[in-house]
């Protein structure tokens, strides 16, 4: 996915995010061994986490990645669409939206994998809430998909959760955590339709989906 941004300073919240990812990124590319130790403990492990009680790992896994595509696609799409945003949100309220979502998402994908000791790391299913906010505040906003391919961020929000609402029921053949992103998508949506209740906001998103402006 491609698109032009307005360019200026990049967004303290979303700075931070980028240099705590890559920072972590970087311990776990040149410390194999600590990798192993920083996945098993600080990634989502769904029986630890509700079993024995390892609650913070519903935080710790989103600064965690599999690999570089795994983490440069994350953190792309967060400056991608982060930094919009936060600058019309304010630092607070996006770092709050950003944790939220993906602290849902790994709730998410624990109830899915009731018992599984196979980690779930990334930041996606927070990326998944970023991107379904993108698409309520900036519907008819172009983005490129694969940097060809022109379409609107409402209509890209909506085949995305689609997509990961059918994937969701065979995540674990797959290896990736889809429902995850489907819950980052869905708590995002629902919850600045209560939040920004007064401006409609997730309202009449679908009835939109085909009008030519969007509620802005």
């Amino acid at each position: 996915m491609y698109y032009q941004p307005s360019f200026g300073m990049m967004t303290s919240g979303v700075k931070n995010l980028l240099l705590a990812n890559i920072t972590v990124f970087i311990l776990q590319f040149l410390a194999p061994t600590l990798n192993e130790f920083l996945i098993f403990y600080f990634g989502l492990v769904p029986r630890l986490a509700i079993q024995h009680f390892f609650i913070w790992q519903f935080f710790s896994y989103m600064f965690l990645h599999g690999g570089f595509g795994h983490i440069f696609f994350n953190m792309f799409a967060l400056w991608m669409f982060g930094v919009e945003l936060e600058r019309n949100w304010g630092t607070r309220e996006f770092l709050k939206f950003y944790f939220l979502t993906g602290i849902a998402a790994g709730i998410c994908t624990s109830l899915f994998s009731w018992g599984s000791m196979i980690p779930t790391i990334g930041a996606s299913g927070a990326i998944y809430g970023i991107l379904a906010a993108y698409a309520l505040f900036f519907p008819d906003r172009y983005v490129y998909l694969y940097f060809l391919f022109p379409i609107k961020m409402k209509y890209l929000a909506v085949i995305l959760g689609v997509l990961e609402f059918f994937s969701a029921y065979n995540q674990s053949q797959s290896g990736i955590a889809h429902a995850a992103h489907l819950g980052g998508m869905v708590v995002g949506f629902f919850y600045l339709r209560y939040k920004y209740r007064h401006w409609g906001i997730g309202q009449n998103f679908f009835k939109n989906l085909f009008r030519k402006k969007g509620p802005f």
